[in-house]
């Protein structure tokens, strides 16, 4: 899951300088390759000068960095203009900033649509790269998906202390308070729930015994996406690591409520 050709998006925004630059780390430290592409503002035209802004870019990145970079020439304006860029990229580097408007509020952000076209990992990026991650957090659910999540939280950066976290969903608890289930009963269901969740941490965490010393884990219990951010906050993890299923808008929100918050990066 080493990725080998990386596609930075940006707006010139702050966030979509720092995607830039964190685009441009990865690629120096896997030898991959960078293509910058500038995404305009919905309902507003690109700056004349975006072409040659972000070839400058590109140049400045590559010299720095000693990589091979290249601006796209021409500008997206849409998510839809970007997907032929995305679908020849190992990963994807987002930069760009907040969009307010009636379109977002009923469509999402453009970084919504793109998880749901993409198919492709999506690097949201908030923060000055100053070096590479040192550490993340990776949610996982136990499904074969999870694997995959910790294979690329390790391709980011293989020394970096490594933390899996999952959350015991409340959904069925409110199902049995529903039901007039006795609080005794509900309490004994959710022991049987960490105890569960925690044999299963155990067997993932197991599974990469060569790597165990930087593999911590911790499980959870409530709202996935705010025990995520919460569990990211208390462990200072400077990356979280979240899947999504294609079809599932469960995942959809999960990935929004945990994108929103400010220490996603």
């Amino acid at each position: 899951m080493t990725p080998h050709s990386i596609l930075a998006v940006s707006d010139f925004s702050p966030r979509g300088n720092n995607a830039l630059d964190r685009a441009a780390l990865l690629c120096a430290e896997h030898g991959a390759t960078l293509k910058l592409v500038y995404l305009a503002y919905p309902g507003e035209a690109p700056p004349a000068d975006a072409a040659t802004r972000l070839a400058h870019h590109a140049l400045q990145l590559g010299q720095r960095h000693g990589l091979r970079a290249r601006a796209v020439s021409r500008p997206a304006f849409t998510v839809d203009d970007l997907l032929p860029e995305v679908h020849g990229a190992d990963l994807v580097v987002w930069g760009t900033a907040p969009v307010n408007n009636l379109r977002s509020f009923f469509m999402g952000q453009p970084v919504d649509q793109l998880l749901r076209t993409a198919r492709r990992p999506v690097l949201v990026v908030r923060r000055e790269a100053e070096h590479a991650y040192r550490s993340l957090i990776v949610a996982v659910d136990f499904t074969q998906a999870s694997r995959g999540l910790i294979e690329l939280g390790f391709a980011l950066n293989k020394s970096a202390q490594m933390e899996l976290f999952h959350s015991v969903s409340t959904v069925n608890e409110g199902k049995l308070r529903y039901a007039e289930v006795s609080d005794r009963a509900i309490k004994a269901y959710r022991s049987e729930c960490r105890r569960y969740a925690q044999d299963r941490m155990f067997w993932l965490t197991d599974s990469y015994d060569t790597r165990r010393n930087r593999v911590l884990s911790a499980v959870g219990h409530g709202d996935v996406a705010r025990q995520t951010v919460v569990q990211q906050q208390n462990s200072g993890a400077e990356l979280i690591v979240v899947g999504r299923h294609p079809s599932s808008r469960l995942s959809d929100l999960f990935f929004e409520a945990t994108a929103n918050r400010r220490h996603f990066r």
